[in-house]
């Protein structure tokens, strides 16, 4: 059942991502715009990586983290890959 939010793009679906806020429509989380801005991407940059998305869809994705930072820098935060397995690939 999809949930809502007061973001006209922004839902959350426990059957996808278990219910992390994702762009409706798709399977992007929210975490994902963000780590890409936090990378240095302008809005429109964003676009061209994640071409299945829209210019507005990426700027409610950014309106909703400055709505809810604790939340999505938890989800950031939960899906990091440890630095022990980025190091240990490279030799």
């Amino acid at each position: 059942m999809e949930i809502i939010t007061k973001h006209c793009y922004i839902v959350s679906d426990p059957s996808i991502l278990g219910g992390e806020p994702i762009i409706k429509g798709t399977r992007t989380p929210v975490r994902a715009i963000v780590e890409n801005w936090r990378l240095g991407l302008s809005p429109e940059e964003i676009v061209v990586h994640l071409p299945h998305l829209t210019l507005a869809q990426v700027f409610d994705a950014l309106s909703y983290y400055s709505d809810h930072q604790k939340e999505i820098d938890a989800f950031i935060e939960k899906n990091k890959i440890p630095e022990s397995l980025i190091h240990s690939s490279v030799k």
